[in-house]
């Protein structure tokens, strides 16, 4: 007690002297004068002594006029945006760098037992840190680091930390990016731009980072108030060699998205690959949901959606055939790409023009301190990427060219047809990134690509990807970024056909596309984060000329009227963290469309097929007229109820609009398919997907577990007569149905992302079915009953597994099955008018045999040594272990009048490669 009553006097006396000793009111004017010289000025004036370090007053300014003020009034005035607090002391003034001196004593200071039950009730709740990664020394602990000013008022309270993540040799913003307390209590993820916000309590605050391919620290931080930290990143490779696809700790279970894979890209370099050519779109194809038509083939169906449903965006540019060699490989180059994002639901407000799926795939900064590359040399294809420095930790340029070496491989074929046929394709890269300050960027984007191919001696084809892409970003506060994005995009194709004189031709098609971009990012308050912006593109598409080649060709000239069309869009989303628990994902995009001439458009009779013979009217529609439009909006909602801190339950709705229509008489994409617009007869394509799921994390054993379901409807897609013919068409409208479709299914995946044993177990059940109802007769399919689409695949299973028996040396593996595909067969005969016809069933009555597949690689890194000119990894693979015949197409041919079927097949036997990879 006696203790107790000297405390007493002891605060009255000081409170004493803090109160008595500062009494002398002072009148003084700064205009950004340094707070060093200001303290100075305020010292003379109070007569009284200050004790303090000047390196705390260093880079602070004042502008403030004092009237008859009271000293400590001019003190907390000068101090207010500092971490600098004050103390009177005998007559003295002692200056604190962020440590406050309390002149009061605690409510219950005297009351022993409320104490101890305090003390034992922060004890029950205080988090118990987990020093999971300490033992690995995988974790760096930074300097502790103090964020506001210690004030009386300041404890029991949350505050908000925010800044930006950066690849420290880059410069680039970290996306993605989780950071969290280590008890996972508090959590935030980084956006594009690399920029976090986290809500935190008083006091200490124990954060810890996770993104694949960085390396992992332990943040200290003591929160006093409000404010801002940012923090550069270093690669860490290593860590690369043990995952194949990873997800950002705990990202799947908290974000509000559904359906978003992410791959990373350096991590696929161990999957055996067809061919030893690392593949991030094939990659793509083992997960969940993403399939295609069978092997070889080009393009994707997501989610029960055609190939032409995918909006495919390098750095923002749409790419239109994203496949080399018929869908062999993918035209991406992996050196140059830095990430993968797909969103098979949940799209994004900001993105709109396809019903199915966006996969955005994002071209890496290249190194902004020093030389860089990397590259790889296989049995077919050699691939370059170099990254250059043009201003240090501010620009640079990545460039990657890659090519295929392999005709010498057909001419050296005993094969006489093969001889003289033709398989090639380049494509090429070059990106430049230039930081300006901490507020303002640009980066431009070109890439070219271009296949040639002659299977037959007679006629070559070729195709061509060009893609140019602009971006400007600003940021004007933490709370505010706006980027500005101009964009072209062009594809075309062309057939060369001499073989008979008579009949030599040269064709030609040509799509070009132009974007304009606004986007706005706005953090209204920690519980609400805008997106907005509005898009424009004008779609220029040539469908076809045709011209003879020689004097003696009878070809006849040909060229189809050009079709163009403007796409608008305008869009606002919300990221509304309703409560801890829930998150709301709501966004609205509107779109409108309109095609415009010069064109000729038929007005068809009601009630009749569409034919030439049917056409009532011609109208003629004169330069940039609207020939029609079209519009609606499109809801993007998504939500998120945390069941526990590893364990949600998420679900959303998706609308979508696509106005561009690809038109092909193929199973698979095809580089000689033709895109179509909507116009005065042609309606856009409509969809509705719902989904739910349930995503749950192993705390400690980096396990993912994920069960998705969806519902999806669709209108108006296109389909064709038989017979049609599609290319050169002028009246193509006529040989076109519109109908609907349905798709649903559900899928699960596991994935062990690290350990020397990982990767990910994936399977999918599900349904896509289109009907084509009318009450014409010659417009009608099936009866107008549902039947399966071309790409319908029930059961889709994939293993993929790694396993590092050392540093050096891993093995890994991957395993696919799929149902086989629908076709339709002919299951009798009759005679009509005297002659005998084939009947065939229902459309799509019947697959073709199961697919399946097994390939095995070994892994063999070079030595690990710091001083080497470059380090190497070589993949050794096998694809198609067991030489699983599997059938690609089956076709029926005549013989003798007997119907006999056949089947082909891509690789029907092991194929064994050899790749060299090197990285400096």
């Amino acid at each position: 007690m006696q203790n107790r009553f000297f405390v007493h006097v002891l605060f009255f006396l000081i409170t004493a002297a803090t109160f008595g000793q500062n009494n002398k009111n002072i009148t003084v004017s700064f205009n950004n004068t340094p707070l060093k010289e200001a303290v100075l000025k305020v010292e003379t004036l109070s007569n009284k002594t200050f004790y303090f370090d000047e390196i705390w007053l260093k880079g602070h300014f004042v502008t403030k006029d004092f009237e008859n003020e009271s000293l400590p009034n001019v003190l907390e005035e000068l101090f207010s945006n500092t971490n600098i607090n004050f103390v009177f002391k005998n007559g003295n003034v002692i200056l604190l760098n962020n440590t406050y001196v309390y002149t009061d004593l605690p409510p219950d200071y005297f009351n022993k037992e409320k104490i101890e039950e305090k003390q034992i009730e922060d004890t029950k709740n205080a988090p118990i840190f987990q020093e999971e990664y300490a033992a690995q020394g995988t974790v760096e602990t930074r300097k502790l680091v103090t964020i506001g000013k210690q004030t009386a008022n300041a404890a029991n309270k949350i505050y908000t930390l925010s800044g930006i993540f950066k690849n420290s040799k880059t410069g680039e913003p970290l996306q993605n990016l989780s950071i969290s307390t280590i008890d996972r209590t508090k959590y935030a993820v980084t956006d594009a731009e690399g920029r976090f916000s986290i809500r935190l309590p008083y006091g200490l605050n124990k954060l810890e980072t996770n993104l694949l391919g960085f390396e992992k620290i332990r943040q200290d931080v003591i929160m006093y108030g409000d404010g801002s930290l940012n923090i550069e990143l270093r690669e860490n490779t290593e860590s690369l060699e043990e995952v194949v696809v990873k997800s950002n700790k705990d990202a799947n279970v908290r974000d509000a998205v559904v359906g978003v894979t992410n791959i990373d890209i350096e991590a696929i370099k161990t999957i055996p690959l067809v061919l030893g050519e690392r593949d991030i779109l094939k990659v793509a194809t083992t997960m969940p949901g993403i399939k295609t038509a069978g092997e070889g083939a080009s393009g994707f169906n997501v989610r029960g959606g055609r190939a032409d449903q995918n909006l495919i965006l390098l750095d923002d540019a749409v790419l239109y055939n994203p496949s080399h060699f018929l869908g062999f490989f993918s035209a991406v180059n992996p050196f140059t790409t830095g990430s993968l994002e797909i969103y098979k639901a949940s799209i994004p407000a900001e993105y709109g023009g396809r019903l199915s799926s966006v996969f955005d795939i994002e071209t890496k900064s290249g190194n902004m301190e020093k030389f860089a590359g990397e590259g790889s040399v296989g049995p077919i294809t050699a691939n370059l990427a170099v990254e250059v420095p043009v201003v240090n930790k501010k620009a640079s340029v990545i460039a990657g060219f890659r090519a295929t070496y392999s005709d010498w491989i057909l001419r050296s074929l005993d094969e006489e047809a093969l001889k003289n046929s033709e398989a090639s394709f380049y494509d090429g890269i070059v990106k430049y990134k230039h930081n300006i300050n901490n507020n303002n960027s640009i980066q431009g984007t070109f890439y070219n690509s271009k296949d040639r191919f002659s299977i037959t001696s007679d006629s070559i084809f070729d195709y061509n990807n060009r893609l140019i892409s602009l971006k400007y970003g600003h940021t004007f506060s933490e709370k505010s970024r706006a980027e500005v994005i101009l964009v072209n995009s062009q594809y075309k194709y062309g057939i060369n056909y001499e073989a008979d004189a008579n009949e030599d031709f040269d064709f030609g098609y040509e799509l070009n596309e132009y974007q304009a971009k606004l986007n706005f990012n706005y953090k209204l308050s920690n519980k609400h984060k805008l997106s907005y912006g509005i898009s424009s593109k004008l779609y220029s598409i040539d469908p076809g000329n045709i011209e003879p080649i020689g004097e003696n060709s009878d070809v006849e000239a040909k060229t189809i009227d050009r079709e163009k069309g403007l796409e608008s869009a305008v869009y606002l989303s919300d990221l509304w963290e309703v409560s801890d628990k829930f998150l709301l994902d709501f966004g609205l995009r509107y779109s409108f469309y309109m095609a415009l001439g010069p064109s000729i458009q038929n007005m068809y009779a009601e009630g009749v097929p569409k034919s030439e013979n049917s056409i009532v009217e011609v109208k003629e529609f004169g330069k940039n007229e609207s020939i029609k439009t079209y519009g609606g909006p499109e809801y993007r909602i998504s939500a998120r109820y945390l069941l526990g801190n590893d364990f949600s339950v998420k679900a959303g709705f998706n609308r979508t609009i696509q106005y561009l229509h690809l038109l092909s008489t193929n199973t698979t994409q095809s580089p000689t398919d033709i895109w179509k617009l909507s116009d005065l007869n042609i309606a856009p394509q409509r969809a509705n997907q719902y989904s739910l799921g349930f995503f749950k994390n192993l705390s400690g054993k980096d396990i993912e577990f994920s069960l998705e379901g969806y519902y999806k409807t669709m209108s108006d897609l296109l389909d064709y007569k038989v017979g049609a013919q599609l290319i050169l068409n002028e009246d193509l409208e006529t040989d076109l149905l519109q109908g609907e479709g349905k798709a649903y299914g559900v899928e699960f995946l596991v994935k062990k992302n690290s350990g020397r044993f990982n990767g990910y177990v994936g399977y999918s059940y599900s349904r896509s079915q289109i009907k084509l109802d009318s009450q014409l007769m010659q417009e009608r399919v099936n009866n107008g009953e549902f039947f399966p689409a071309n790409y319908d695949k029930p059961h889709d299973f994939s293993v993929v597994a790694n396993y590092k028996l050392t540093k050096r040396f891993s093995f890994s593996g991957n395993f696919t099955y799929q149902t086989g595909r629908p076709i339709t067969y002919p299951i009798g005969r009759y005679v009509f008018a005297g002659e005998e016809q084939v009947l065939y069933s229902d459309r799509n009555q019947f697959r073709i045999p199961d697919y399946y597949r097994l390939d095995l690689g070994v892994n063999i890194e070079g030595n690990h040594k710091l001083n080497k000119l470059a380090h190497s990894f070589i993949n050794i693979s096998v694809y198609n272990v067991l030489g699983r015949n599997n059938p690609y197409s089956v076709f029926f041919v005549n013989e003798a009048g007997e119907i006999k079927a056949y089947k082909t097949s891509i690789f029907s036997v092991p194929v064994p490669t050899i790749t060299y990879n090197f990285k400096f």
